[in-house]
C-alpha cells in the first residue's frame, strides 16, 4: 500500500468536521438553520461538515455560538490550527521570500539528534553548496512567483548546515542516483556540488547512501522526506510541505527508509557513483 503524506491531514480535518457536525445535531439544527444563524449558505455548512472546505477560526466561533456551545470554540479553533499546520503551501510559506522559511527551521535542526533524509529529486539542503542552492532556490522562486531574497535565503540555508559539524547529531541520507545527474545549474555548479558530496563522505556523523538506477529494489521511489528523531516527518510535494506526526504514519516512513537503504550502496561504492557522475560535468 502506498504511503500517503496527506492522510494525517485529511484525518485531522475530518475529525474536526465530525465534531462540528455533532454540535449542530446536538443543538437540533438543520444545515439550513445553522446557515441562517451564522449568516452563510446551507451549502457552506455542508462543505464544512464533509471536510471539503476548511473553516476559518471565525467560522468555528460562529458555528459554536449558533449551537449554544461557545465554550467549545477555543478547543476546536486549536484543533483547526493544528490541522492547518500539517499542510503548508509553499506559496504561502514563501509569500515574503524564502529566507524566513529557512530561518524557521533552524531550531528544529538544532534540537534533532537523529536525521533520516531521502531525496529522489535534488541534493538535500544540508549537503548543498551555495551555488547549487542559489540555482535551485532561484528556480523555485521563479516557479512560485514569490519575492526574490535569494542571497539572504541561501546564507540562512548554509547556516543551517552547520549542524553537520557541531557534534551531537547523526545523519543518514539516501539519494537516488538520478539526483547526481539532474543538472540544476551550470556544469561548474554541478561539478562543485558533487565534489562537496565526495568531501562530506568522510564525516563521522554522516552515512550517505546512493541508490543505483539499476539496483534491485524492495521499495519504489518516493517523494523527498525528512525524518526528525522518529517524531516528525516532513514530506515535500510540488505545492506544499506536509508534516506528519501520527506515530503510525511516522513508523511507515521509518520502514520505507529501511527498505530504501537495502537498495543503496555506501562508502567506496557510493564514492564511485558520485565520481562517475562528476565526470559528466566537465
Amino acid at each position: 500500500m502506498s504511503v500517503s503524506p496527506l492522510s494525517t491531514v485529511r484525518a485531522a480535518r475530518k475529525a474536526l468536521a465530525e465534531r462540528l457536525s455533532e454540535l449542530r445535531k446536538d443543538a437540533g439544527l438543520t444545515g439550513r438553520e445553522l446557515g441562517v444563524r451564522c449568516g452563510w449558505s446551507e451549502s457552506k455548512s455542508s462543505r464544512i461538515e464533509s471536510a471539503r472546505t476548511a473553516p476559518s477560526d471565525a467560522d468555528i466561533r460562529a458555528w459554536c455560538s449558533a449551537c449554544g456551545a461557545a465554550d467549545q470554540a477555543p478547543d476546536l479553533v486549536a484543533a483547526n490550527r493544528t490541522a492547518e499546520s500539517m499542510y503548508i503551501q509553499w506559496k504561502r510559506r514563501h509569500r515574503a521570500g524564502m529566507r524566513r522559511a529557512q530561518a524557521e527551521l533552524l531550531p528544529l535542526y538544532e534540537r534533532t539528534r537523529v536525521f533520516r533524509i531521502y531525496c529522489s529529486n535534488v541534493v538535500p539542503g544540508l549537503l548543498q553548496t551555495p551555488p547549487y542552492a542559489t540555482s535551485l532556490m532561484g528556480m523555485i522562486t521563479k516557479f512560485q512567483g514569490t519575492p526574490d531574497d535569494l542571497g539572504e535565503a541561501v546564507a540562512t540555508r548554509m547556516e543551517r548546515a552547520r549542524v553537520l559539524y557541531q557534534g551531537g547529531h547523526t545523519f543518514a541520507i539516501l539519494l537516488e542516483e538520478a539526483v547526481l545527474r539532474h543538472r540544476l545549474g551550470s556544469t561548474e555548479v554541478m561539478a562543485g556540488q558533487l565534489a562537496h558530496l565526495l568531501s562530506v563522505l568522510s564525516l563521522p556523523s554522516l552515512s550517505l547512501g546512493v541508490i543505483p538506477a539499476a539496483a534491485e529494489r524492495t521499495m519504489w521511489p518516493l517523494e523527498a522526506f525528512y525524518l526528525f528523531d522518529d517524531r516528525l516527518v516532513s514530506v515535500e510535494t510540488l505545492t506544499a510541505e506536509v508534516n506528519v506526526t501520527a506515530p503510525s504514519e511516522a513508523h511507515d516512513y521509518i520502514k520505507a527508509f529501511a527498505e530504501l537503504s537495502r537498495s543503496a550502496v555506501f562508502g567506496a561504492q557510493a564514492r564511485t557513483l558520485i565520481t562517475d557522475a562528476k565526470r559528466t560535468f566537465r
